[in-house]
């Protein structure tokens, strides 16, 4: 195998551009779209402008004003804790019998921010260049920019409410690299940084309960929004939620609602996310008029514990922090592969990465790390017991870190993950080299929003990873955390304003026919789950479904494989509406009937996510098209034809589709490049 190369197929190596649409009859073209709040001028000074442009509320007027959020993760929390500190009257909701209790606990290794601590050559600018290059410019760069010019002031919000963010020797806050970036700038709690991120916005967000600005409402799933014509135009009212312990239909009613919903990557069964998170917000805003962008867009994290069998129902997440002081290899022969790790000689190890990815090592980004990954095990030298005949792992070491670190310098830094790692698999990472595999982890695609973070739907603010708008097709490590509590402490508490300076709006009564409406949707919807009465239940749809995603639609695709993956998804969910077994009733706790919903969601969302594949004919981050690779089996984007948003209008079977031309006026566009 050359020294610098991967080793692709050579039949799907790309012959010069793609010249038709292979998605053709599976969408109707829509009109093209614009970001009409996006402000001009100096990049470094857009965002000023647009704050100082957006319309102000007084504070007489903002106790007037009422705002719904759903979700109660960084995005929704802190949204929900500053709104609430401004004045306004904030109903917050999340599915879980707690705030804590969100997501956003269970990311691990750290937030990025542009301080510069380690002066290392670090800036807004570079963080923004960074961010811009590793979404392979799919990404807007407006948006980008404020992300990376308000993560400074993230860091110290967070200090202030007491996050124990890792420190120094001397008492300076700690930096560590992630992949993608040659700079140190992720501030981190040891593995815990989600966790502790999340106590420091809960306590800001229990603090406006407290003060009776914010009300708090937990074990309620979002089933359907609310959207009203007042006469200048259709505007999101309201949420039909059910309380998930006595199956109560409610409608909650609002001059605003934010979703801060999180992501989709459980559309492919097995992911890195917990069981219950879903598209069922997002997706019920997307029909009733939000456009969604990007759906195909989905984040393989190179650094998970590999599939055992089919037993599982989620996978684990190992931090990419790990790759700072672990190294990557594999046996560089076949025959060693089922050998203990420890007696593999040195000289018979391939530290991949490093080989192929001199300047970056293993430090490149997820999307670069999981598809050599993929490579190693597919040309028979992964590791680890096989499963359906194949070996799907590559070894993580500490041995170089521990001689250089000692062992106690490594616990300091990684010890809760690697204990994690210890119970799961029942090997130690201190005596044997962890084994890693990718696996779906974040999604970049998400509802469309214009610079404010207002959806298609007037009204409608989406935050954090339930919009699309900061991570083009890949996301970079610690980039996550980064965005929610960007989006909730300092972004949509101005833009928002911008909107509700027209509001109060017109009082909308329960009986109203659109609330009436869509309140009757939700319950024909429960009940045709309980009394189809079918054979099969829903988790077993649930993961032929992810099968299907993840073999189709996973880390590479092709035109005939999308194609059919289609026709399986649409034969999938027929049967699943005519055979599908919910039992329990409606009026009580009932987890199969919380299942049915999120997973008749997911056949809507994993076909969109195959059509949106199909149309983008070309490679772009974790976005694979066999079709679109250079000779050495890297990612080949087409930016002539591609460089667009594709923001999808719900219309049934055939979607339309909008594109939003990306340009780039502050930064250039190039092939990637991370050797």
């Amino acid at each position: 195998m050359p020294d610098t190369t991967l080793t692709p197929d050579p039949s799907h190596v790309a012959e010069g551009h793609p010249s038709s649409d292979d998605a053709a009859g599976y969408y109707t073209p829509g009109t093209p779209l614009t970001d009409t709040k996006a402000p001009g001028g100096p990049i470094a000074d857009r965002w000023q402008t647009r704050k100082f442009e957006a319309r102000l509320v007084n504070p007489a007027n903002r106790r007037k004003l009422d705002v719904i959020i759903v979700g109660t993760g960084l995005a929704g929390a802190s949204a929900a804790a500053t709104m609430g500190e401004a004045g306004y009257n904030v109903k917050s909701f999340c599915y879980q019998d707690s705030p804590r209790r969100a997501h956003s606990i269970a990311a691990q290794g750290g937030i990025n921010a542009a301080k510069n601590y380690k002066e290392d050559g670090d800036s807004a600018h570079r963080l923004f260049y960074d961010t811009v290059k590793g979404g392979d410019y799919r990404s807007r760069e407006s948006n980008v920019y404020r992300l990376a010019e308000v993560s400074v002031n993230i860091i110290d919000q967070c200090v202030a409410q007491g996050v124990p963010f890792a420190r120094e020797y001397g008492g300076l806050l700690d930096n560590r690299s992630f992949g993608g970036v040659q700079v140190s700038r992720t501030f981190y709690a040891r593995g815990q940084t989600g966790q502790q991120l999340l106590i420091g916005a809960y306590q800001a967000l229990e603090r406006q309960v407290a003060a009776g600005t914010v009300e708090t409402f937990t074990r309620h799933e979002m089933l359907e929004l609310i959207v009203v014509d007042d006469g200048d135009g259709p505007r999101a009212r309201g949420i039909i939620v059910r309380d998930m312990v006595t199956g109560e239909i409610e409608t909650h009613l609002a001059d605003v609602v934010v979703l801060a919903s999180g992501g989709y990557g459980n559309v492919f069964f097995l992911s890195t996310n917990a069981m219950g998170c879903n598209v069922t917000a997002a997706w019920r805003a997307h029909r009733k008029g939000a456009y969604m962008a990007n759906p195909c867009y989905t984040q393989i994290h190179p650094t998970c514990i590999p599939v055992t069998g089919s037993h599982q129902s989620k996978l684990t997440l190992m931090s990419e922090s790990l790759r700072n002081d672990g190294r990557i290899w594999v046996p560089k022969k076949k025959e060693d592969c089922d050998k203990d790790p420890r007696s593999i000689a040195e000289e018979d190890r391939d530290y991949f990465l490093e080989r192929i990815y001199p300047s970056f090592g293993n430090l490149v980004p997820r999307d670069i790390a999981s598809r050599a990954a993929k490579y190693m095990c597919d040309e028979g030298r992964g590791v680890g017991p096989e499963v359906d005949g194949v070996r799907r792992g590559v070894y993580l070491d500490f041995q170089d870190a521990i001689a250089r670190l000692g062992k106690e310098g490594v616990e300091e830094k990684y010890d809760n993950l690697l204990d994690m790692y210890e119970r799961i698999t029942g090997e130690n990472p201190y005596e044997v080299p962890m084994r890693i595999y990718p696996a779906v982890h974040y999604v970049m695609g998400g509802l469309w929003v214009d610079y404010d973070l207002q959806s298609t739907i007037p009204g409608l603010f989406v935050t954090g990873e339930a919009n699309f708008s900061d991570h083009g097709a890949n996301r970079l490590g610690a980039s996550a955390l980064m965005q929610g509590l960007a989006d909730g402490y300092f972004v949509l508490p101005h833009t928002i304003r911008d909107y509700l300076a027209d509001a109060p709006f017109e009082k909308i009564p329960e009986d109203h026919p659109a609330v009436v409406e869509a309140k009757q949707a939700v319950t024909e919807r429960i009940e045709h789950f309980l009394t189809v009465n079918g054979t099969r239940s829903v988790d077993s749809y649930h993961r032929e479904l992810g099968n299907i995603m993840w073999e189709y639609c996973g880390m590479e695709r092709t035109e005939d494989g999308l194609k059919k993956a289609i026709d399986l998804i649409r034969s999938l969910k027929d049967d699943f509406y005519r055979n599908v077994k919910v039992l329990g009733t409606a009026d009580s706790l009932n987890q199969s009937l919380e299942k049915a919903g999120r997973v008749a969601d997911f056949f809507e969302l994993g076909e969109l996510m195959c059509i949106d594949a199909l149309n983008r004919r070309e490679s772009c981050g974790g976005h694979f098209r066999a079709e679109s690779q250079t000779e050495d089996g890297e990612a080949l984007r087409h930016d002539d034809q591609f460089a667009y948003v594709a923001a999808w209008e719900f219309a049934g079977e055939k979607p339309v589709l909008h594109k939003e031309e990306l340009t780039y006026t502050a930064i250039e566009m190039k092939q990637r490049s991370y050797k």
